[in-house]
C-alpha cells in the first residue's frame, strides 16, 4: 500500500506526502499572505517547523528578534527585502538568508506575488503563527484582504508577549539596503547571520547525487540543515537508485520538490510513491526509505532537524568540492565503499 497524498500533516511523527499548495493553511488578517505549514513539532519531535509562505505586496511585520528561535528565508518566486542584523538585501528566487537567535530582522515582500520557503527551530515557535492567524480556504493568497494589519496584529502580540519568543523593536534604526557582496557566496561559522546568493556556495557530488547546502548543522549547532538535492534519471545508476534503503535514526527529512519527479519507497510498505513539483514528502526518523529520481532533472530542497542526507553526501564525496555549477552530463565514477564508510561515520543504516 502506498503512502497516498493528503492536504494536511498528520497528528503524529510519521511519513506522509502533501499535495501542491496544501498543508496547514493560515493567514494573518490584513497581511495579504498565507502560511502553509508542511511539518512542525508533532511531526519532528519538536525539532523544526517547515512552511511555505506566499503574499502580494503588503506591509512588513516590523523589526523583531527571537531569544532562542532560528529563522531562515529561501525565496522561490518574486522578491523579498530582508533586514538581517547589520545588512539589508533584495532577495530573488534561489537566494537564502539565515537569522540566528537575538538578531534583529524584518522581511518585506516586494511582490506582486512572492513565495518563500521557511524553517524555524525549535518547531514550537510556529504556534505564534497559529495564535495570530485564522484558517485560509482560498486558492493562493488573500489579495483583497484590506483589514488593518497592525491594528489587528499588535493587540494580539501585546496580549501574548510572554507566551511567544517574539520581541519587537519599535525605535530601531535599520541599515540601508546594500548590494550583494562577493563574500556572500559561502557558508560562515556557527550562529552567524548571513545571506547566500542563488546557485553559489559549496557543492558536493557523490554517487551521481549533488548537494548544494544553504545551511548545515555546523552553522546551527546541530539543530537543522537545508540543502538542494539534485540528480537525474539519465544516469545509469546513482546511490539513490530506489534500491538502497537509508535509515536516519534521529533525523526527520522534509523534501519539497522544486523540479521533476522524485520517487520514494518505504521499507515494509508496498508500492512506489511519486512526488512531483510543489509537493512535499516527509520521512520520519527511524523509517527506512529508498529514494530515486524519475525525470531527467530532479531538484528537491531537503529540510532536516539535524545532519541528514546532505551530510551523507558531503562525507561520501570525500569532502571534495564539486567544481561545476550544474549536474555533469556523464556520471562520474564512484565507489560504493565511500557511501558505506560515510554512513558508518554518521550512524546511518544502508541496506
Amino acid at each position: 500500500m502506498s503512502l497516498g497524498k493528503q492536504n494536511t500533516p498528520p497528528d503524529s511523527r510519521t511519513s506522509y506526502i502533501l499535495r501542491q499548495l496544501e498543508g496547514e493553511r493560515l493567514t494573518i488578517p490584513g497581511s495579504k499572505g498565507v502560511f502553509r505549514i508542511l511539518a512542525s513539532s508533532k511531526q519532528t519531535n519538536g525539532g523544526i517547523a517547515v512552511f511555505t509562505s506566499g503574499a502580494t505586496l503588503s506591509d512588513a511585520p516590523g523589526f523583531h528578534w527571537h531569544q532562542e528561535a532560528h529563522d531562515v528565508f529561501l525565496v522561490t518566486k518574486g522578491f523579498l527585502k530582508l533586514w538581517n542584523g547589520d545588512k539589508c538585501r533584495i532577495m530573488g528566487p534561489g537566494d537564502f538568508a539565515y537569522v540566528p537567535p537575538k538578531v534583529i530582522h524584518n522581511p518585506e515582500l516586494l511582490g506582486p506575488h512572492t513565495e518563500t520557503l521557511g524553517l524555524v527551530a525549535p518547531g514550537d515557535w510556529i504556534d505564534f503563527f497559529r495564535y495570530v492567524s485564522e484558517s485560509y480556504g482560498g486558492v493562493l493568497v488573500p489579495e483583497n484582504d484590506d483589514r488593518n494589519l497592525k491594528a489587528l496584529l499588535i493587540p494580539k502580540v501585546m496580549a501574548a508577549k510572554d507566551r511567544f519568543d517574539v520581541h519587537f523593536e519599535r525605535d530601531y534604526t535599520p541599515p540601508s539596503v546594500g548590494d550583494w557582496l562577493d563574500t556572500e557566496n559561502d557558508l560562515p561559522g556557527s550562529l552567524q547571520p548571513y545571506f547566500l546568493k542563488s546557485e553559489t556556495g559549496p557543492r558536493w557530488l557523490a554517487g551521481g547525487v549533488l548537494s548544494r547546502p544553504f545551511i548545515t548543522a555546523v552553522q546551527t549547532e546541530g539543530k537543522f540543515a537545508i540543502s538542494s538535492i539534485e540528480s537525474s534519471s539519465a544516469y545509469p545508476s546513482t546511490f539513490l537508485d530506489g534500491k538502497r534503503y537509508l535509515t536516519f535514526n534521529d533525523v526527520d527529512h522534509c523534501f519539497f520538490v522544486i523540479e521533476g519527479t522524485l520517487t520514494v519507497q518505504l521499507k515494509g510498505e508496498e508500492g512506489v510513491n511519486t512526488v512531483t513539483a510543489g509537493e512535499t514528502l516527509v520521512v520520519s526518523a527511524g523509517q527506512a526509505f529508498a529514494l530515486s529520481f524519475a525525470s531527467r532533472f530532479v531538484k528537491t530542497f531537503a529540510f532536516t532537524n539535524g545532519p541528514g542526507l546532505e551530510a551523507l553526501i558531503y562525507e561520501a564525496s570525500g569532502r571534495e568540492r564539486f567544481p561545476g555549477f550544474v549536474l555533469p552530463d556523464e556520471l562520474p565514477a564512484w565507489d560504493a565503499s565511500q557511501l558505506e564508510a560515510a554512513a558508518t561515520k554518521l550512524g546511518v543504516k544502508v541496506e
